[in-house]
Order: structure tokens, then C-alpha cells, then sequence
């Protein structure tokens, strides 16, 4: 991983693929600084060079979303911000983070296309036949992911699997929360042009054991976007499902690296290209 920037007042606690979290050098204040960075990772590397200003948009996108969802519990907490890295940080209040990725699907595709051709199944769930590649799925589906230890892949689990991990009602109160989320989402994305084909939510508890919507939400990053019209009138995946995210990244590297050894250097015509999508869904969403 990178190594965190230095910020006076506050030590590094965590250094992610993308963000780092820091501490405050006041034993008194419990409050956590998350930096998103500008880092851009895709199979499991960190690539080089990064995305101008992404972690700037991704910090944006959030506050948005935040206050969208103003009536669930976040992280957020209040109090100035490090001038240095004010455009791409939020302050948190200090959570114990849960072990699962609460993924909700609306439309099919990715991991879940390929798992439904081949037993008829999403995460287990079974789905009618006859759907193709993006095709909206009959309602959204809650499919959790366990968020493995740092270096390891997260593994697709059951509900039944979640509640082993976090108890029966903690469990569907991740389940409710999230779809609720979901469906509040992707309506206001569907009054901008926009679909919500998929997401996902992290949750904390804090202190007195309120559930609270944490790190980054609804992003480029985490989130799945498509162009409402062109999802219409698409002939093709491709061009049915255009995501406002590092997808030209992933599918440059597809064609241009074998996975092996360590991934060559984005071309400047792929950087900027991935940048402009990022700045296009934020200016669709917001303006």
C-alpha cells in the first residue's frame, strides 16, 4: 500500500487500496479523518498513475449522498477539516465496523450474470429464466459479501451465513436497512437519466450501539451507474451498460496484461477518460 500523506495533528491508522484512515493525536478525541486518495486499483492492484481529483469526486459523492439519507444514522461527525486535505476527507465518528459488505443488486450482471447462467442462481437466491445480461431483476436482492482479512478476496455468503456472523437481528436489520437504502437511491438516480444497477453499504455500531451507514457511499466506486437511455436502447452489454466508474480501466487491462507479474502504466487517454466519467455521473447526480 501507499504511504499515508503527513497531516499535523493526525496519524495514520490504515492505509487501503484507495483510502487511509487517521487518528488524532489528542487521546482525548475519538473521532477517525478518512482520506480518499486519488489511487485507483482493479484486480486486486493498486495501478499507476492514479486518476486526477479522484478522491476529491469520491469524497464529494458521498457528502451528497449523506444528505440525501439524512434520517439513517451516518458516520459523520462534526468539526474543521485538515486544510491540506479538506476536498477529499470526512471526519467519522470512531465505529466498531461489521464484517460484511451489504451488496444489493437491481439489475444483473457481473459475478452474478456468471453465476446465473450457470446454475440459474444469484448468490444462491433462485432467479426465472430467461434473463440476459443487465436485464432488471424482478426486485433487488440483498446478496452479502464476508470482507476477508487484508490480501484476501471477499467471499460471497448467505443470509443464513450473515446471521451466524452478526445474530439474527442485527442481520435483517442490514438486510431492511440496505435494501431500503437501495430502492431511496436508485429512484433518485432514475429522475436523473440514471440506473442504480448495484451497490454496496458498510455499517458500523458506535459506542451506544446505534447501527450508522459508514465509509464511502452510493460512489462511482462502490456503485454501479448506467445511462438510463442508453440501457434502453443499447443492442449490446457494452453498450447497455457504459458504468460512470473505473470500468475503461479494468477492460484497458484486460487487453493490454496477461495478470502477470505487475500491471504496466495506464496510457494518459485512459486516465482522462476515467476521470471525465467520474466528473459526468457527479454533475449529473448533483447539478
Amino acid at each position: 500500500m501507499s504511504t499515508p500523506v503527513n497531516i499535523p495533528g493526525w496519524r495514520p491508522l490504515y492505509s487501503g487500496k484507495v483510502r487511509d484512515l487517521y487518528a488524532s493525536e489528542d487521546a482525548a478525541d475519538p473521532r477517525i479523518l478518512v482520506v480518499a486518495s486519488d489511487r485507483v486499483s482493479a484486480f486486486d492492484y493498486v495501478l499507476s498513475p492514479g486518476i486526477p481529483e479522484k478522491g476529491a469526486l469520491l469524497t464529494q459523492l458521498s457528502r451528497w449522498w449523506f444528505e440525501q439519507l439524512g434520517d439513517v444514522p451516518n458516520h459523520l461527525a462534526d468539526g474543521e477539516l485538515p486544510a491540506s486535505v479538506a476536498d477529499r476527507a470526512m471526519l467519522a465518528q470512531s465505529l466498531e465496523m461489521l464484517p460484511i459488505e451489504c451488496v444489493v443488486r437491481g439489475y444483473i450482471t457481473g459475478s452474478g450474470w456468471a453465476e446465473y447462467q450457470e446454475h440459474g442462481t444469484i448468490c444462491g437466491i433462485p432467479l426465472p429464466m430467461g434473463l440476459e445480461n443487465g436485464d432488471r431483476l424482478p426486485e433487488p436482492l440483498f446478496t452479502p459479501a464476508y470482507k476477508a482479512p487484508m490480501g484476501e478476496h471477499d467471499e460471497n455468503i448467505t443470509f443464513e451465513r450473515t446471521v451466524d456472523l452478526v445474530g439474527a437481528e442485527r442481520a435483517a436489520k442490514l438486510r431492511d436497512t440496505s435494501l431500503a437504502l437501495y430502492s431511496r437511491a436508485a429512484a433518485i438516480a432514475e429522475e436523473r437519466g440514471l440506473i442504480l444497477a448495484d451497490t454496496k453499504f458498510e455499517f458500523g455500531v458506535d459506542a451506544d450501539g446505534v447501527l450508522r451507514l459508514a465509509d464511502e457511499v452510493l460512489t462511482s466506486d462502490s456503485s454501479r451507474y448506467w445511462d438510463a437511455a442508453a440501457w434502453d436502447s443499447g443492442q449490446t452489454p457494452t453498450e447497455r451498460m457504459a458504468s460512470f466508474d473505473k470500468q475503461i480501466v479494468r477492460d484497458w487491462l484486460a487487453s493490454n496484461w496477461d495478470q502477470q507479474g505487475e500491471p504496466p502504466a495506464l496510457p494518459d487517454e485512459i486516465v482522462e477518460r476515467t476521470a471525465d466519467r467520474y466528473r459526468e455521473l457527479i454533475t449529473r447526480l448533483t447539478a
